[in-house]
């Protein structure tokens, strides 16, 4: 093993150099990658798959959307009754609206200017989670509540026609202005509580924010809540995670949080018994679960995804969940239905196997090269992953060559 560590020692020396999301855009020009709101790469490989359609038709009377004019007032209300959830973990991150842009929002309110349309799910109790629109509420709330945000109060600057203001608190506006943005009225349109959840998620599936589509990560996140975001998060921000990884996955558009949730979903399920064309409904199904789940189970999944991570780093080095071809030098982007397949098969081998993996660590890297060279488990992770034989194909064939090599 004393070879092996000093491989390792001397991956560990490289990764510290590589470059991070912006930097890997670099490493692999001819492959199609993910890209984040600013144009640059995720460092996820982009997956071609099928369009999810809903499959059966609703019951229209089950299908409730409705379009509310709050006020503004009504609005920081219910932030403050925390009956409107802004999520503030959501990766349309609630601060990167610069100051400019946020007091810009503010002027234009002041000038009557009408705000662009709001939309939001209803969850249980009346409770509203915002979708569409968390940039404007929480650049509002920011200026005229900030403690129900925690955050520090804004002063406007750069204004474009009201100068005068320029500098100024909300609470050092004139009266009739701090009236005129209480009382402004936005469009918000709601989906209720008893709409079914696939029509949820393909309705707001469609809706461009910011001149984008949302993930279907983001809207997994957003439409449910609980323990499982908690997790996601941590396992994603893990020492573990980021090491494997190279830390090469942005986590803007929370693709670092789907590959955790896609590791957890195969664990929780036999990827054997993965019968279903709609992988989304199937990765919702996980967090659902995850929700469910004991403190103990949770305990296990920590466990098994920190070991997975190290043995993935230790045997694959920088190119741990990549398309790496047999004599190929430069670095692929992540592969999600790589990454689930690998962490998966290397999280079921036992302590003894495991250990044969690490010590046989050129074979395990070889072995997987030769299989990116078959025609059918290059396109099971590649083209329409969430196909039922291509999700088989993908992980039986990592799982038979890890037995193979580690009872070799």
């Amino acid at each position: 093993m004393q070879g092996v560590r000093a491989q390792e020692v001397r991956r560990e020396v490289m990764a510290e150099g590589l470059p991070g999301p912006e930097g890997d855009e670099q490493s692999y020009p001819d492959v199609a990658v993910e890209l984040g709101s600013t144009g640059l790469s995720t460092g996820v490989e982009r997956e071609t798959t099928h369009e999810e359609a809903i499959k059966e038709p609703f019951d229209p009377e089950k299908i409730d959307v409705t379009t509310r004019t709050p006020t503004v007032d009504l609005l920081l209300a219910r932030l403050r009754r925390g009956v409107l959830d802004l999520q503030p973990d959501f990766q349309r991150l609630a601060g990167i609206w610069t100051p400019q842009a946020q007091s810009r929002l503010i002027e234009s309110m002041l000038l009557r200017i009408p705000l662009p349309t709001f939309y939001a799910a209803e969850a249980a109790e009346e409770r509203w989670i915002i979708i569409d629109g968390i940039q404007r509420l929480t650049t509002i709330a920011r200026f005229v509540d900030p403690e129900t945000l925690g955050a520090k109060p804004l002063v406007l600057r750069s204004l474009e026609y009201l100068k005068d203001y320029e500098g100024k608190r909300y609470t050092e506006l004139p009266g009739r202005l701090r009236t005129r943005l209480l009382e402004a009225e936005v469009v918000l349109h709601l989906i209720r509580q008893g709409t079914p959840e696939p029509v949820m998620f393909n309705i707001f599936a469609r809706i461009n924010t910011g001149g984008r589509p949302l993930t279907r990560q983001e809207l997994r996140h957003a439409l449910i809540p609980g323990s499982a975001r908690r997790l996601l998060k941590e396992l994603a921000e893990s020492e573990e995670y980021r090491s494997a990884t190279l830390g090469s996955v942005a986590p803007e558009r929370m693709d670092d949080r789907e590959m955790v949730l896609r590791f957890i979903a195969f664990r929780l399920s036999d990827p054997e018994d993965y019968v279903r064309q709609d992988f989304d409904e199937f990765l919702r199904d996980a967090m659902h679960l995850l929700n469910r789940i004991t403190s103990k189970q949770v305990a296990e999944l920590r466990a098994e995804f920190a070991r997975a991570m190290d043995a993935a780093r230790k045997i694959f080095g920088e190119h741990a969940f990549r398309k790496h071809y047999s004599g190929q030098h430069r670095r692929s982007p992540i592969n999600k239905a790589l990454f689930e397949a690998v962490a998966v098969g290397l999280a079921q081998r036992s302590d003894r196997q495991l250990d044969a993996l690490l010590e046989r660590w050129e074979v395990v890297a070889e072995e997987l090269s030769r299989l990116l060279e078959y025609a059918e488990f290059e396109r099971a992770i590649s083209v329409g992953t969430g196909d039922v034989a291509k999700v088989r194909l993908r992980f039986s064939y990592v799982d038979r060559m890890l037995e193979r090599v580690a009872n070799a």
